[in-house]
């Protein structure tokens, strides 16, 4: 019989915990997505839209036509009528809280004198970019503004969603609606690798973007990785997985809806709880039992819960905080006593929410940092999507003579070291000639 959820007693051995975890990443896809996603990408790349919708209608719709491959604005018209009055506020509200969060994170240009000197770096936006918004499991309206509203805040002049249709060829009205209160410019039906593929290098009915952000299945990841270079991504963004520390201070029904609502997105999601309590844990497991069997995802939740996810006992909170370190995983949730206190001991994670109000879903739908992370151990080295992604730097040398002498002589040494003639000439024709 398949166990609700892994429970491990790991007081004597944290590593307990990493040992059972299943190690998810982009290099342990089977070999068949690589070479599938190669064989789209290219076709894509070499026929453009008869490829596409090759693939659209294989994968996707099997009647969609070139015409339809961008919305057209009478049917975004049409789905604002369909959309409830709430529900358009809530989106709106959390559209705006995204908008704001962002707009204190604005990198500035700079320019500054160093000694003879006057050097900086000038901030542009991206001229294009394009939001990826996967919809096989449900609409997601939420990962559409948390994408777009950072491109705004930065500036990109273009910026256009792709979103798979439904077999019918339409798109979730909530989608539509989201796409246009956030001014996004093109919204085309299309998905999976050939929609990347068609984002990167263009064809007739879609032009070609600088970079493509968001989520997707393992074929939109690997698209995504084929693609980097001809276009900019911003991570290789996987299963949502999420890490919660709580200490006997955390209520365990509270506890039990957070593991469980981040284990309904795709049945393959990662969740485990950390605790020095071993009450706790087990009140968490029955909270969880009985929770489970009054969600509509249920099914998708216990193949999370019984593949890819544990509750540990651990010795100490100070451990648990090593343990999520180790994991450095997307979300990580803080349910102690004295959350602000463990979080001097976090090094890696994507999204820290602290407390016990400080649910993950209050993050994922419109506190404003966006929800968009970096998954599976990424959150090591790389960051939450915001406005940086969105920009680029360039930097800025401007030399008085003073600044060119002070220099001129070591940069002459420098490049006559490297066997560069050609640099150190281009250093000693000025000192020969002043300007």
């Amino acid at each position: 019989m398949v166990e609700f959820i892994q429970f491990i007693d790991a007081r004597s051995s944290g590593s307990a915990v990493l040992d059972a975890l299943r190690q998810r990443s982009i290099a342990d896809f089977p070999a068949h997505i690589e070479q599938d996603v190669r064989e789209i990408v290219e076709a894509v790349r070499a026929r453009g839209d008869e490829a596409l919708l090759e693939y659209e209608r294989r994968f996707d719709c099997p009647t969609l036509t070139k015409e339809q491959l961008q919305v057209q604005p009478d049917e975004i018209e049409a789905a604002h009528g369909e959309v409830s009055p709430q529900l358009l506020g809530a989106l709106r509200r959390a559209r705006e809280n995204v908008y704001e969060f962002h707009s204190r994170a604005i990198p500035h240009s700079w320019l500054e004198s160093f000694d003879g000197l006057l050097m900086g770096q000038r901030i542009t936006p991206l001229e294009s970019v394009a939001v990826y918004v996967p919809a096989k499991h449900a609409p997601l309206p939420s990962t559409l503004y948390m994408g777009v509203m950072p491109a705004r805040v930065a500036g990109v002049e273009r910026v256009v969603v792709a979103v798979p249709p439904r077999k019918d060829g339409s798109i979730d009205p909530l989608m539509l609606v989201a796409a246009d209160e956030c001014g996004v410019d093109e919204v085309y039906r299309m998905g999976g690798a050939q929609a990347i593929a068609a984002l990167a290098y263009g064809t007739d009915s879609v032009a070609r973007v600088d970079k493509i952000v968001g989520p997707g299945s393992p074929w939109v990841i690997m698209a995504k990785r084929l693609v980097f270079g001809v276009v900019g991504i911003e991570s290789l963004p996987g299963p949502s997985e999420a890490v919660i520390i709580a200490d006997d201070s955390a209520d365990p029904r509270v506890a039990a809806a957070d593991l469980l609502s981040q284990a309904e997105h795709t049945g393959d999601n990662m969740v485990v709880l950390l605790t020095d309590s071993e009450e706790l844990a087990k009140g968490v497991i029955s909270a969880a039992r009985r929770q489970v069997e009054e969600l509509s995802r249920a099914d998708l939740i216990r193949d999370s819960l019984a593949d890819y996810s544990i509750i540990a006992v651990v010795a100490s909170l100070a451990e648990a905080a090593q343990i999520s370190n180790e994991i450095a995983p997307e979300h990580l949730q803080i349910m102690t006593a004295e959350p602000l206190a463990l979080l001097e001991e976090i090094q890696h994670a994507g999204c820290i929410c602290l407390g016990p109000l400080a649910t993950v879903p209050l993050g994922d739908y419109g506190a404003g940092p966006s929800h968009i992370l970096p998954t599976n151990g990424t959150a090591r080295f790389s960051s939450p999507l915001n406005v940086e992604d969105f920009v680029k730097r360039s930097s800025i040398i401007y030399a008085t003579q003073r600044g060119f002498e002070r220099l001129a002589g070591d940069v002459e040494t420098l490049a006559q070291g490297e066997g560069l003639d050609a640099h150190a000439q281009a250093i000693t024709i000025r000192r020969k000639s002043r300007y």
